[in-house]
């Protein structure tokens, strides 16, 4: 049979390093039931996955290809049975929690000693470990450059305003040593999920918005936001910014370029079509100190056009007065009357607390699709035990270079159900009915609809819909009656490229992440920039109202490219009755970024952003 290998390898065009690798084959044939002209084959295949340069079966590369060779016998396995799960020895391990009694502890998907053996005894576990589910992982000897890391979890930023946080850490650490099977059978408080606002359905239509769509979404906007500001009685009646007139006039308008980037020169405002006809006028900001603009914004102007050509503007009004963001419609005593009864509930009941790990994808690095930096966050979520895991797309990553070169032999979907949806499945299965796994597609999901607003993934897992949730991209929802609202298109990155600004002339330090972040909660939208961004494919016909935000939420999820950062936002009123109200911005990073790990957030949140404890945490 060597020899017949020999002849296969050499019909196809490759050269053997060494001897050596031909009893390695001879192996692998007896082991997994081949033929020469199999394994030469699915060597064709795991040589294009690798994008290997030179013709020649290495003996450096047989670790790996005796990982995809179990790979393939484990997916046959499962075409065959799809509801069957294969238990492992890791699968043991997990459950006997042996893993976290040490820094270098061994998670289910990283290298194990088992694989340091030498090659006989290997060969003699094969047969034992090639249907072991996705905890199987890789050969130590096939080391990437993610497992190469040395240091795990290590705080980057953290904010902790409880007053009891020396009690609060303390009694966390005594948990941690704890055994992780009395942990979980520990009665804990099961999160409670309520999904807000009207999203596009799975499996819709869409590509077919028109003109018309568009013009009519503007327009509810700019309708919206002038009439919230002038039933809020602090301004003038609004009026026609393009007539000229020497008096003071108060107008709501879009902020509009003419053409290129927006600059002092290029600033145009329009107005609505009830107001001035939908026309424009040339917007004069040099008498403001501050400020800070993007096309698609919409303000409110208090200034003069003594000309008819040219609005000078002495104040701008960037944020709709927060009492009237929950329902404009409503009848002002009916507003009072709401208010006090929130009151009076607020009083009676107790702060809303939850425990929550925040990540955003991508859940694998650059060089391979192990999905690592998921497995080790799974492995770190079952020892912090949070009541909520929120994952946030890209899930499989149109970005990543073996997909975007088309180079994997499995289907988008084949990765996302094997590497995804079985490794939450199973953590859920392990963890218990306590825990609840939230998941937010985005556009780069290569094996999802590419629109933005964009449906739920269309999954229905038996026996966990109560544990597995999937939502909308953007979406709202309550969690133990905290408000979160989370959208995982980059509009921070967006606005980034797009924001025009002027800073106080005192020399005071401006945060600039803090203010993109504002605009999101200012223009009650989670997307505010118009037009968008090249890569975001916005359909105005598809649900336009799920773009909206109602009120301000507790957390504001906004997965970026930009640094990561944890924001206690404040808007300020208008209004010296009212103060202000905070909402907590969260940038959890990306979970693997290029060949390395990346960031995620833990949370532990009670009753409001001035309570609670959160960390930015390196994995």
């Amino acid at each position: 049979m060597e020899a017949e290998i020999q002849a296969e390898f050499n019909k196809s065009g490759f050269s053997l390093e060494d001897d050596e690798i031909l009893k390695k084959c001879l192996t692998f044939c007896l082991n997994y039931n081949l033929t020469p002209s199999d394994l030469v084959s699915s060597w064709e295949v795991y040589y294009l996955n690798r994008q290997l340069n030179e013709p020649t079966v290495q003996n450096s590369e047989m670790e790996g290809f005796l990982l995809y060779l179990q790979n393939e016998q484990r997916d046959a396995v499962i075409k065959e049975e799809p509801g069957l799960h294969i238990y492992s020895i890791h699968d043991v391990d997990m459950i006997l929690n042996e893993e976290d009694k040490t820094v270098n502890e061994d998670i289910p998907g990283t290298p194990t000693e088992n694989y340091l053996r030498p090659h006989s005894e290997q060969s003699d576990s094969i047969q034992r470990t090639n249907r072991s589910g996705y905890s199987s992982a890789k050969p130590s000897k096939l080391v990437t450059p993610f497992g190469q890391r040395t240091n795990k979890f290590v705080v980057k930023f953290s904010i902790n305003n409880l007053p009891n946080s020396e009690n609060y850490n303390s009694e966390h650490e005594s948990e941690d040593v704890e055994d992780g099977v009395i942990k979980r059978i520990q009665p804990r408080k099961k999160c409670s999920l309520i999904v807000h606002g009207n999203a596009p359905e799975p499996g819709c239509r869409f590509m077919y918005d028109r003109i018309e769509d568009r013009f009519n979404a503007l327009e509810n906007r700019l309708e919206k936001h002038a009439i919230a500001i002038a039933s809020s009685g602090l301004y003038e009646e609004l009026m026609d910014p393009t007539i000229a007139s020497q008096r003071n006039l108060f107008a709501v308008g879009m902020i509009c370029c003419d053409g290129g980037l927006l600059n002092e020169k290029s600033v145009l405002l329009q107005s609505s079509v009830k107001h001035s006809g939908g026309q424009r006028v040339r917007l004069d900001l040099h008498k403001l100190s501050h400020f800070s603009i993007f096309p698609g914004q919409i303000l409110g102007i208090d200034g003069h056009n003594p000309s008819g050509h040219c609005l000078i503007a002495s104040k701008l009004v960037d944020c709709i007065p927060l009492s009237i963001t929950t329902d404009v419609n409503l009848h002002p005593a009916k507003k009072q009357a709401l208010d006090q009864d929130a009151q009076s509930t607020d009083l009676s009941c107790k702060q809303p607390e939850i425990s929550v790990i925040i990540a955003s994808g991508p859940f694998t690095t650059v060089d391979n699709l192990y999905f690592e930096p998921l497995t080790e966050l799974l492995a770190y979520a079952s020892r912090k035990l949070p009541q909520l895991l929120i994952l946030l797309g890209p899930f499989v990553d149109s970005e990543h270079p073996e997909i975007k070169k088309g180079t994997t032999d499995r289907t988008f979907d084949e990765i996302f159900q094997l590497e995804i949806l079985r490794r939450l499945q199973d953590h859920v299965e392990y963890m218990g009915s306590d825990i609840h796994v939230i998941l937010v597609p985005s556009t780069r999901d290569a094996h999802h609809d590419f629109v933005f607003p964009q449906p739920a993934f269309d999954i229905h897992p038996p026996d966990l819909k109560h544990q597995l949730t999937c939502l909308t991209n953007p979406s709202k929802f309550e969690a133990n009656q905290v408000k979160v609202a989370c959208c995982t298109t980059d509009i921070l990155k967006h606005l980034s490229g797009e924001e025009m600004s002027r800073t106080t002339s005192d020399g005071a330090p401006s945060d600039r992440m803090s203010r993109l972040a504002s605009h999101i909660l200012s223009q009650c939208s989670f997307y505010p920039l118009y037009p968008p961004a090249e890569e975001v494919p916005m359909d105005f016909s598809l649900a336009p109202e799920a773009l909206n935000i109602g009120s301000v939420p507790d957390i504001l999820i906004l997965p970026s490219d930009m640094k990561f950062f944890l924001k206690v936002l404040s808007l300020g009123q208008t209004s010296e009755v009212e103060g202000q109200m905070k909402c907590l911005c969260v940038n959890p990073g990306r979970l693997a970024k290029g060949e390395g790990g990346g960031t995620f957030v833990e949370l532990n949140y009670h009753g409001s952003p001035d309570m609670m404890n959160a960390s930015i945490i390196s994995i």
